[in-house]
């Protein structure tokens, strides 16, 4: 496996550099929260990216891409053996693009983009600048695909979503989890609607299917990642993760096979004179040996 270095943050006052490539990520890695001057959008080719924010936490399989605005304080984790694509979008194109941390679907032509920029060098001036304003017009008009877990703000709703994040098996009834944290189930359950606009089951819901996507992107079976994400029988996780991902479990898994592909070899930096490395740690990802 090879080795990485932390990231270090920029200077308040840096500049971000225009950075574009790939490289693969261990299961587990993550990136301590961090800014940046530019819009960043993350795509995992392979694996999985959770992307958390105040507002809460996104995830984006290999057939989503996260865009992260300018300034948006986020950190990220990677589930499985991630190739992880990064592209920095300069700020006099991010008008393009929502204003909010996101998720969306990532169309065929969009995913080809983004791999042609992120894998070839720039073989004419201005090349990988307009190759960028197809990857946001793509955006412009791709669905927001959001598998988001918002987080709660209330100290009695946010005790009880942290129990459930520590153990998202958990079976609790709301009324039962209420007793918990010292809160009634009606209480409860309104804070779920007015704090994070929906229900205790859907909220749950979300984070086992967060949880799901991480397992079977590490290779456990679909019924081994039912029961350790709390259902009762396979059918049931079957039903509830095609409800919110929009494909069964064993054809996402089946996708990770497909969308399989060689290791990024490089990061590439363009616009700036800095050395390469210097340049990585500024933009949050750290550097990977060849």
């Amino acid at each position: 496996m090879p080795k990485h270095r932390q990231p270090s943050p920029p200077p308040a006052d840096a500049e971000d550099p225009i950075l574009q490539g790939g490289a693969w990520l261990p299961h587990g890695y993550r990136l301590d929260p961090h800014s940046h001057h530019q819009g960043q959008l993350v795509y995992a080719a392979a694996g999985v990216l959770a992307t958390t924010t105040e507002r809460g936490t996104w995830v984006a399989p290999a057939d989503r891409i996260t865009w992260t605005p300018p300034r948006f304080a986020h950190a990220h984790r990677f589930y499985g053996q991630t190739d992880v694509r990064l592209v920095s979008v300069p700020r006099d194109l991010c008008a393009g693009l929502i204003d909010h941390p996101s998720v969306f679907a990532v169309s065929p032509l969009l995913r080809e983009a983004l791999l042609a920029l992120t894998d070839e060098p720039e073989r004419r001036p201005g090349a990988h600048r307009r190759l960028l304003g197809v990857i946001v017009d793509e955006l412009a008009d791709a669905a927001e695909t959001s598998l988001h877990l918002p987080e709660a703000s209330d100290d009695r709703l946010r005790a009880a979503t942290d129990l459930l994040r520590a153990d998202p098996a958990r079976p609790d009834t709301l009324a039962a989890l209420g007793r918990a944290v010292g809160a009634g189930e009606r209480t409860l359950s309104r804070l779920f609607h007015s704090e994070l606009s929906m229900s205790f089951h859907r909220w749950r819901t979300t984070l086992r299917i967060h949880h799901a996507l991480a397992h079977l992107t590490d290779g456990m079976s679909v019924t081994e990642t039912a029961v350790a994400c709390g259902w009762s029988n396979p059918s049931t996780f079957i039903d509830a993760f095609t409800d919110v991902v929009g494909q069964t479990p064993g054809r996402y898994q089946a996708g990770l096979r497909i969308h399989g592909r060689q290791p990024a070899q490089a990061w590439r930096v363009s616009g700036i004179r800095s050395p390469v490395t210097s340049g990585l740690r500024s933009a949050g990802l750290s550097q990977w040996s060849a």
